[in-house]
């Protein structure tokens, strides 16, 4: 398939930099079919051309990408965020599971990202992953979870700790219920440490305000609300403790 494709940056080097890798890279995936420098242009040209494919920068002088997405009932286009280094923009596309590229884009990663278009993805969980994005776009409250049947969508105060098994993490919900997530506990524990979680060992990330006991012992054990009994290990044992005295 060769994706009408759609540029939204109000940088012209940087569109012009982003269409030659394309065209250099991707020839027969992507036909650049317009150029945008603001989210109302940007907006006005989306909804003329009904691309398939649409590189949307973040920070605009008249808004954000997300003020554009917000302007469009439903998205029947595929997207691919470009921002400079932005911490809460890149958080917010990690919570929401959606693809992005930082500025200046590399060749490498204009490839991988361009490759993964064609994995099948109903346009229905398309826009769930935007909602979420957008849920966020203020205060993290829901995160993305990609399973092998695909992708469920939890608030961040329902999870009640993260399990390590090998490059698959194990979220357990205030529920019962536990979700096997295709990405790694340190991936996790990055993400959610500044929402009250704490790495207490090696193969377990937990919710603090889940956290019911702690039995003293070399670097003692945790008791959940949910009833789990978790090591801590001996060199976290001192930075947790700190934590704890704040909860």
């Amino acid at each position: 398939m060769i994706y009408k494709t759609v540029i939204v940056d109000d940088e012209g080097k940087a569109r012009t930099t982003l269409k030659n890798l394309l065209e250099v890279h991707c020839p027969s995936r992507i036909n650049v079919i317009g150029e945008a420098d603001c989210v109302e242009r940007g907006l006005e040209i989306i909804q003329a051309m009904n691309p398939d494919l649409v590189f949307l920068d973040v920070q605009m002088p008249d808004g954000t990408g997300f003020d554009l997405l917000e302007q469009i009932p439903e998205i029947r286009f595929k997207v691919i965020f470009a921002s400079a280094f932005d911490k809460f923009a890149i958080q917010a596309f990690k919570f929401s599971a959606l693809d992005y590229l930082l500025k200046p884009v590399e060749a490498e990663k204009l490839i991988e990202a361009v490759s993964k278009l064609d994995e099948s993805e109903r346009f229905k969980e398309l826009n769930k992953k935007l909602e979420v994005l957008l849920s966020n776009k203020n205060s993290f409250e829901k995160i993305a979870l990609p399973t092998l049947d695909g992708i469920i969508f939890v608030k961040i105060k329902e999870i009640v700790r993260c399990e390590s098994d090998n490059n698959y993490t194990g979220i357990f919900l205030k529920s019962g219920e536990k979700i096997m997530v295709s990405r790694t506990l340190k991936e996790y524990d990055d993400m959610l440490t500044p929402f009250n979680f704490f790495r207490i060992h090696k193969s377990h990330l937990i919710n603090l305000g889940f956290l019911a006991r702690y039995k003293k012992g070399e670097g003692g054990f945790v008791i959940m609300e949910d009833g789990a009994e978790l090591e801590v290990s001996r060199r976290r044992k001192e930075e947790f403790l700190e934590a704890i005295q704040n909860i």
